[in-house]
């Protein structure tokens, strides 16, 4: 049987598996991802199969025994389950697979499941499965195991528990050129990294507990679960790394049993908790109450996520439903009662690079919680502060002051990067030389207060954090003559490392330099005793402010060229042209012959967007003929090797008018994983991806735009999409906006006084709960 993502009538609000084919089951691992921002548990089968890839992850745990570099730990298993039907185990290699489906419900994070199995004697087996990590207790999981024997009776045995024996994945060894493994055996191919030690396990009445401890950080982790049915009986089963209740029932012909499984989690670095985690986790079951009360929580609690976040194109179901995909992913990746925790280049989905934060976050991630869910944003703004410790030991280190970000982070903020590729081929620069991160998060600083207006946060830990920063540059800029330059970096395009002066780094520096230096002039007037503190707690000396600013004076960054092109680093314009010449069938470039990502260094091929990178994130910097001059330019020439480059190609190309190519790369980057455009969607979701695609869709094709100036809309959509409708919050109340494509309509949600928003460049007042429409002029 083939698996395949299909449309149905529910398509724009469910992702469906239909057949079984093992060879894409890893995919679906990762698709059916089910979390709420502190753990995500990926869509493996619940009785497993050869070649499965499960996981559980949590939010901040981290774990370096065993492993070269800190890994986000494969947790405790707490689907662990098995189903027999007289004796027979029910599995896809057991037993004949007769039908299978599973489909994810977006709207409410539930995935379900029904497969009917075919016993060696011919008679038929339904399991049908729903699981769930509660949205509205972040510390619970749920699962139900139904069982139906359709055509005769039979002796069914339930066996569910909590499997804490797992392993990460480690560096993959070197084999021969071209080595393929088929399923059955990749992942056993790995090495395999060892993060947890039992401590416990054993049952206390009717409830089970289980507790482990990273080996190496020290995190305590605590699993309780309650299994209950309406009859059969249960055996009750412990070992030292794992707990399970095994229920038994005598069903007969077309009756079904059902099992239902809650599972509590802590840890002990769980955010402002003060009870240990076993408590916290027999606490968590209790008041769970049933498996239908749990679901109903859940279900109102997503009810009002998706009132703020929801992206609909009217008259485009399979955009819709990409878009409400990406934005599911997007909502289970972010904790807003954590600000000490992140999100890492997969999410909470897989394994893939090692479950580090890198600089997506701030440019690709935050614009989306900043928008619709704010508090998420500032959680996410508040890991950066929380690990400021760390960013200070990684600039000491590097000989300077302040705080330097690393370009790969985990719990501590120091530098995480691993130095080599998994295989061990080639060296990774990146972590000496890739320092714009710093900038980057200095960026989302400034948009988040400006878009919020949240100045007690500007004020408190987002002037720290500038301030520590500004000080890190002044230090890391070079004399060159009267100028100052920024000498062995790595920009956004990770093709070419140790160049000098990077447009982009350079640019952002410059702006990160002048931005700190106004906000401590707004302090000095606004809130003057708050500077004094910050200054006595940080040291800081009246006279740096003004350094900061003759710093950026003297730096060489990239002005308006007068419809010039930017040179994206000192020299670029001497590497060798290779000509892109071959697309796929994504209508993505490929290498040219003889090259690979680690021998670029000479040509002028680019691995992402770098220059047209800064014309996004700084637009009202360069005139509109710089920008297309520019983006014309460079966008020949890159190689979309990231999947967020697709996204910023996408949002820049609708600014300077090149709507067809604009489309192109939407589409690449929205069905990046609906598609597996990219053959790797089984080591994680592409979550940056999903961030740039709700971007491409609102600020792109739904012009929408936010600064200090105001809310703004220049809505221009694709021919086949009738409207576009969505929300964003602003200054801490939500606007709805509904696009057409020669109208428009807005609703300004929430009591308060009237906002001032311009449409098509014209001003429009919103009052509180009354529809306007504007006419497109």
């Amino acid at each position: 049987m083939n698996a395949r993502t299909h449309a149905s009538e529910t398509t724009s609000w469910t992702v469906v598996e239909d057949g079984w084919n093992p060879q894409r089951a890893n995919y679906f691992e990762t698709m059916f991802t089910v979390g709420n921002g502190r753990l995500g548990t990926r869509g493996s089968l619940e009785e497993r199969h050869t070649g499965a890839l499960p996981g559980t992850f949590i939010a901040g745990v981290y774990d370096a025994y065993d492993a070269p570099v800190i890994d986000l730990v494969n947790a405790p298993d707490w689907l662990d389950s098995e189903v027999f039907v007289d004796g027979m185990r029910l599995d896809t290699e057991s037993a004949q697979v007769v039908e299978h489906r599973r489909a994810l419900d977006l709207r409410s994070g539930v995935l379900h499941r029904d497969t009917v199995f075919r016993l060696p004697g011919g008679a038929r087996t339904r399991l049908r499965t729903e699981r769930f990590a509660s949205t509205a207790d972040r510390d619970l999981c749920c699962l139900r195991i139904e069982v139906t024997c359709l055509d005769q009776a039979g002796a069914v045995t339930v066996r569910t528990g909590i499997d804490a024996n797992r392993r990460n994945l480690e560096r993959l060894p070197t084999y021969r050129e071209q080595t393929v493994f088929g399923y059955e055996r990749k992942w056993d191919k790995w090495a395999k990294s060892t993060h947890l030690m039992s401590v416990s396990a054993g049952f206390d009445g009717e409830i089970g507990v289980i507790e482990s401890r990273t080996i190496d950080s020290g995190v305590d982790l605590a699993y309780a679960l309650t299994c209950s049915a309406d009859s059969g009986w249960a055996h009750q089963r412990s070992r030292h790394d794992g707990i399970e209740v095994e229920w038994h029932f005598d069903v007969g012909a077309a009756e079904t049993v059902r099992v239902d499984k809650l599972v509590g989690i802590a840890t002990s670095r769980d955010y402002q908790m003060v009870r240990p985690p076993r408590q916290r986790a027999l606490d968590t079951v209790a008041r769970a109450v049933s498996f239908d009360a749990a679901a109903a929580a859940n279900r109102a609690a997503w009810d009002g996520l998706w009132a703020d976040a929801d992206c609909e194109v009217v008259g485009d179901d399979r955009v819709t439903q990409a878009l409400r995909f990406a934005i599911y992913h997007l909502l289970i990746a972010a904790d807003p009662e954590d600000p000490t925790v992140s999100i890492g280049a997969k999410a909470l989905s897989g394994e893939g690079y090692r479950g580090h934060v890198f600089w997506d976050t701030e440019v690709m991630l935050l614009p989306f919680f900043l928008f619709t869910q704010p508090r998420a944003a500032r959680a996410l703004l508040g890991y950066r502060h929380h690990t400021l410790p760390g960013a200070r030991e990684v600039a000491a280190d590097n000989g300077t002051g302040g705080a330097r970000y690393p370009w790969e982070s985990a719990d501590t903020g120091r530098e995480e990067c691993p130095q080599y590729t998994p295989d061990g081929k080639e060296r990774f620069y990146t972590r000496e030389e890739e320092l714009h991160i710093t900038a980057d998060i200095a960026y989302a600083i400034i948009r988040y207060a400006a878009v919020t207006g949240d100045d007690d946060y500007l004020f408190g830990e987002g002037a720290e954090i500038l301030f520590e920063t500004a000080r890190f540059w002044v230090q890391r800029c070079v004399e060159e003559g009267d100028r100052l330059v920024i000498r062995t970096v790595m920009g956004p395009d990770e093709f070419h490392s140790h160049v000098d002066n990077n447009a982009f780094t350079n640019k952002l520096v410059h702006w990160h330099l002048r931005q700190a230096a106004g906000v401590y002039e707004r302090m000095s007037r606004e809130r003057p005793e708050r500077l004094r503190d910050l200054m006595a707690s940080i040291g800081l000396d009246p006279g740096e402010p003004a350094q900061w600013l003759a710093t950026a004076d003297r730096l060489r960054a990239p002005t308006d060229p007068d419809c010039g092109v930017i040179e994206q680093f000192d020299g670029y314009f001497d590497r060798t042209v290779v000509p892109i010449v071959d697309w796929d069938d994504n209508g993505m470039p490929r290498l040219p012959d003889g090259y690979s990502p680690f021998d670029c260094e000479t040509t002028s091929l680019l691995k992402q967007p770098d220059v047209v990178m800064l014309l996004h994130m700084l637009p009202d910097e360069y005139s509109p003929a710089t920008r297309r001059l520019n983006y014309e330019f460079y966008e020949q020439r890159t190689m979309h090797k990231s999947s967020l480059s697709p996204s910023i190609h996408a949002i820049v190309g609708l600014q300077v008018g090149d709507s067809r190519t604009a489309q192109r790369y939407f589409e690449r980057s929205a069905f990046v994983d609906l598609d597996d455009n990219q053959g790797n969607t089984e080591e994680g979701i592409h979550i940056a991806s999903a961030a740039g695609t709700w971007q491409v869709a609102t600020h792109g094709f739904g012009g929408v735009r936010a600064d200090a100036e105001g809310l703004r809309f220049a809505p221009a959509l694709p021919a086949s999409w009738q409207r576009l409708r969505y929300s964003v919050h602003w200054r801490g109340r939500p606007v709805r906006a509904d696009l057409g494509q020669r109208d428009a309509r807005f609703e300004l949600v929430g009591a308060g006084p009237p906002v001032q928003i311009t449409v098509w460049g014209r001003p429009v007042t919103l009052e509180p709960g009354v529809v306007v429409e504007v006419g497109a002029p």
